[in-house]
């Protein structure tokens, strides 16, 4: 199989599957000479980790990273960094009577036809349970890009029920199981998910990201534009089904002049009056808030009976058992900040191997 690695400069390749003894990866192109050490790996896992609340799956793995290699007296050496993480609570037997059974929603069907065979426990090389190695390679991006970028993400809907936008607040996004930043509305999910989960059902979500102090001029015009990357590595997490960057699909509705960012003087260096755009121009950032949100289907485990088929053509329901989130895209906050920090820190390296030390001038870079 390939395809299991992204990024150019920066690059993070994945390996293992959700019930076999590990899942790890390798983070290829990171500096040399940076601080790091399993410490500051292990608070973004902490955030991602199942089974903190009875809104996630209740699997409970302890997701301690160990560092194998590319660190020496805790500095990168700038060798390939080898990270690995031991799967601790697999229920494989879970699985067994799905094995000839394509759970529908699921990637079942749509691996066996391309591979000829799959493994059904938890889903195997697709389960979302690879996004942990993503979050582990996130901390080491973020080291890369420096104290000024500063990377956060909230939930913003659950099913129906989104967020109230004028009370946003991003010091509330670690103080409830939702990584909500509107506290208004964490009784409303609560209420609402206790019942989706009681009635065997799940349902999909919308995380906000935003990443702030990027320098201008990352990115390319055409075949390297920063959003374009930034899109496709969203697209990348399991269970996501749309990307906006900027006002997104809002931009169709809005006229020319609407949807533009005028620009004026200030200080000596060029402001943005808004930020339509997200932060990124002709595929370069702007120097603005790099702004993208994403949206996360319902989980397609669910105990509700599915009509299905199986490897034999039976027609049949099928009722996926085992310990699953009712809402999957909880958790995919810190993934989505994580692929946001591998993006940008894979363009910072390639803006300096193309520029060097140039500085714009005038954008204040």
């Amino acid at each position: 199989m390939s395809h299991n690695s992204f990024g150019h400069l920066f690059r993070v390749t994945s390996w293992g599957e959700s019930h076999g003894p590990a899942i790890g990866g390798v983070v290829d192109g990171c500096p040399p000479g940076l601080r790091l050490s399993e410490a500051d790996i292990q608070p973004f896992l902490d955030r991602r980790r199942p089974g903190q609340s009875r809104f996630t799956t209740q699997r409970r793995e302890p997701d301690q990273v160990r560092i194998l290699s590319g660190v020496f007296e805790g500095r990168t050496t700038g060798t390939p960094i080898s990270l690995l993480i031991e799967n601790a609570d697999q229920r494989s037997k879970d699985y067994g009577d799905i094995a000839d059974r394509y759970r529908p929603g699921h990637a079942d069907w749509a691996y066996e036809a391309k591979y000829g065979l799959r493994d059904p426990r938890g889903g195997g090389r697709s389960s979302a349970r690879e996004t942990a190695v993503r979050v582990a390679a996130g901390a080491v991006a973020r080291l890369v890009l420096g104290e000024t970028v500063r990377i956060r993400g909230a939930l913003v809907r659950i099913g129906r029920h989104a967020i109230d936008e004028a009370r946003w607040n991003w010091d509330e996004v670690d103080r409830n199981p939702f990584f909500c930043p509107d506290p208004g509305t964490v009784p409303v999910w609560e209420d609402y998910l206790d019942g989706v989960r009681k009635a065997g059902s799940s349902v999909g979500a919308v995380i906000a990201l935003e990443a702030t102090g990027v320098p201008p001029g990352l990115g390319a015009p055409l075949y390297g534009k920063l959003d374009a990357d930034l899109a496709g590595a969203l697209m990348g997490i399991n269970a996501v089904k749309a990307v906006e960057i900027g006002a997104g699909f809002e931009a169709a509705t809005l006229t020319g002049e609407d949807n533009a960012d005028p620009m004026r003087m200030r200080d000596g260096a060029v402001r943005f009056e808004s930020n339509h755009a997200g932060g990124i121009l002709g595929g370069i950032s702007t120097g603005q808030p790099v702004l993208a949100r994403f949206a996360v289907k319902p989980t397609s485990s669910i105990l509700t009976p599915v009509p299905s088929v199986t490897r034999d053509g039976a027609e049949i329901e099928v009722a996926t058992r085992g310990r699953h989130d009712p809402c999957v895209g909880i958790r995919a906050v810190p993934v989505g900040e994580a692929m946001l920090a591998c993006v940008l820190a894979d363009h910072l390296l390639r803006h300096r191997g193309q520029n060097g030390g140039r500085r714009d001038r005038q954008a204040g870079a």
